[in-house]
């Protein structure tokens, strides 16, 4: 079953500090086509967002504008870093998601970047949630 994050542009991830102050940040992501609901977000693995759900998982997520307008309902959801099969399994629907401007990102990455890469995958846990 299609959720109702999966064709916004953009999504607000909200996460959290260790005082339990929300931060929240406009990202591309990109949605799983099969099986349970998941999403992926590329970032590097310093970013604040990748330290903060290193350290809780608890977050939640809503369509949003490129600006972090939310424009739609919040859900409450789990994040997690992953690797490997799911590492690649992001890149490749964040890159036919966002083609040709995630090429571009790659390789400017490559080039001038020195940040390792991360990829965090968001399952929503329920119904919509007051923001």
């Amino acid at each position: 079953m299609a959720h109702p994050l999966d064709q916004a542009r953009y999504i607000s991830l909200e996460t959290y500090r260790k005082s339990g102050v929300g931060v929240r940040t406009a990202v591309w992501f990109a949605a799983a086509p099969q099986g349970p609901d998941r999403f992926y977000v590329y970032t590097t693995a310093d970013a604040g967002k990748t330290k903060r759900i290193r350290r809780n998982g608890a977050v939640k997520i809503a369509a949003c504008d490129m600006r972090g307008k939310v424009d739609g309902p919040w859900y409450d959801a789990t994040a997690r870093l992953v690797d490997g099969a799911d590492f690649a399994t992001g890149m490749r629907l964040l890159n036919r998601k966002y083609w040709p401007w995630k090429r571009l990102l790659d390789l400017a990455a490559k080039l001038f970047s020195r940040h390792q890469r991360a990829m965090i995958c968001i399952a929503p846990t329920g119904d919509a949630a007051r923001g």
